[in-house]
């Protein structure tokens, strides 16, 4: 059984209490759990050390209608305002190092330079060629400096896992971020909020 993700849209104007603006949109509430992890620090199975936007649980301010009760219905709250989400560093690690399972993978991009697309479990072929290669079985994070596998027309690496990876600021949660920008620019950026529950 996975967890569930809903949350709204906050904003309030100078003196007033916070209003739920608009509800997550479709392409949020999907169960993308990395993602979760990478913004929110709900568990996704990335074992990082800290996310972008860490639970905080429910805003002791917030709007009627956001659950503020932990328990069997809910069991996590997490909130960021739109000038946080402006500032954020995406590619800030959000690890202590290289991931030690996983594997970096850089695709050529529109202009021909590399570009990471992808971060998987580390595939059997690229640890063989590694030992190959290296001369002996070592995961990524023990690959030589500069170390790198050709493999399926990409180009390993070891990888330091960021929100970029997995929740790319242009990727499903787009939308949210300019639902928020949008708001931001008649509320102003404080004035904006995301707060999200785990069920």
């Amino acid at each position: 059984m996975g967890a569930d993700i809903d949350g709204v849209i906050e904003v309030r104007e100078p003196g007033r209490p916070w209003r739920i603006a608009l509800g997550l949109p479709q392409c949020a509430l999907a169960r993308d759990r990395h993602a979760w992890e990478c913004l929110f620090g709900h568990p996704g199975g990335l074992d990082l050390d800290r996310s972008l936007f860490e639970r905080r649980g429910a805003p002791d301010d917030a709007s009627d209608g956001v659950p503020r009760a932990c328990g069997e219905l809910h069991h996590g709250h997490a909130y960021a305002t739109w000038a946080e989400i402006a500032a954020a560093d995406w590619d800030r690690p959000l690890r202590d190092g290289p991931d030690g399972n996983r594997v970096g993978v850089w695709r050529p991009g529109p202009d021909g330079a590399l570009v990471l697309t992808d971060a998987p479990w580390t595939p059997v072929e690229v640890l063989d060629l590694a030992e190959e290669i290296f001369g002996e079985d070592l995961m990524p994070p023990e690959w030589p400096e500069g170390g790198e596998v050709h493999w399926n027309g990409a180009v390993h690496r070891p990888v330091t896992l960021t929100a970029r990876v997995f929740a790319p600021p242009d990727g499903t949660w787009a939308p949210v971020w300019a639902a928020m920008r949008g708001l931001a620019a008649g509320h102003g950026d404080e004035n904006v909020r995301v707060t999200v529950w785990f069920g």
